[in-house]
């Protein structure tokens, strides 16, 4: 792989601490959440996790349509990322993906499942991740 871009961010003290990137462009305080125990004051891993895969994908969906010359001006996505126990004791990640494009069905179904195949994130979680995906409210 030819890489195009690197960065770096570092975290100080995990889930109740700070996380910045070596640019400073990103500098967050973190807390747990609520539902974990945390005051859910500040950002969390799941929050960011859910922003940087909804903006990759929705620029997958994109680049795909630019590439089949598909006119497509906007791909809102909206990523909600979950995280509980697995069953060896540890934890894990789901994610549900949901696309909104202003095409055919059968024509956005064809385009969010080869962004799907084109995403970086999405190739990163392939086979670790449960990725649901859904178009228009259909789900695929």
């Amino acid at each position: 792989m030819t890489t195009l871009y690197t960065t770096t961010a570092t975290a100080s003290a995990g889930r109740n601490g700070q996380a910045s990137t070596d640019d400073g462009k990103l500098n967050v305080n973190l807390s747990y959440p609520k539902e974990m125990g945390g005051s859910g004051e500040h950002t969390n891993p799941e929050q960011l996790f859910a922003a940087g895969y909804a903006a990759c994908f929705s620029n997958a969906v994109l680049h795909v349509a630019r590439e089949g010359k598909v006119a497509l001006k906007a791909a809102p996505v909206s990523a909600q990322v979950g995280i509980g126990p697995n069953s060896q004791g540890g934890f894990a990640l789901s994610v549900s993906l949901a696309a909104t494009v202003d095409l055919p069905q059968e024509q956005a179904i064809a385009l969010i499942r080869t962004a799907h195949s084109v995403c970086p994130y999405s190739n990163a979680v392939k086979g670790n991740i449960d990725v649901q995906l859904s178009v228009n409210g259909e789900a695929l």
